[in-house]
């Protein structure tokens, strides 16, 4: 099941997650708020919901890239993508991608509520994570 606005499953999905998506998704958060309907005390309400999105399970941290989105594009292994499962897309996640096409999906917040998500030494911390030896400086250090 594809969203609006998703692109079609490829090389061409991956997009390298920047400052820009993450006001993006903050952005989407916040329409998502204004337009959140309150919740009805009837019961008869629940059957009339619509379908809540689901996870993709071809898409689950652990697990390999699917065949449908072809070869990581060079340069962007060990690299913060944009979540390419739709059900993240308003959700302040972000997937890194190894060498072996294994998804690795981290959240996009502060940690310790002071090291950003685009930080240098978070990059670093992930490229350790994901097992990418040996380190490539040109990837850490752009």
């Amino acid at each position: 099941m594809a969203a609006a606005g998703l692109p079609p499953p490829g090389p061409d999905s991956f997009r390298e997650f920047t400052r820009e998506s993450l006001h993006a998704i903050e952005e989407r958060q916040f329409q998502l708020k204004i337009k959140k309907p309150k919740p009805k005390t009837d019961s008869s309400h629940r059957d009339e919901e619509e379908e809540e999105l689901q996870p993709n399970g071809d898409l689950e941290a652990g697990k390999s890239l699917p065949f449908i989105y072809g070869d990581i594009p060079n340069g962007l292994v060990a690299v913060p993508l944009e979540d390419l499962d739709p059900y993240y897309m308003n959700e302040k996640t972000f997937i890194v991608l190894n060498k072996g096409k294994t998804i690795f999906r981290f959240h996009a917040t502060d940690s310790l509520y002071i090291i950003s998500p685009f930080s240098l030494f978070r990059r670093i911390a992930i490229k350790i994570l994901i097992h990418s030896y040996p380190f490539d400086s040109d990837i850490i250090f752009d």
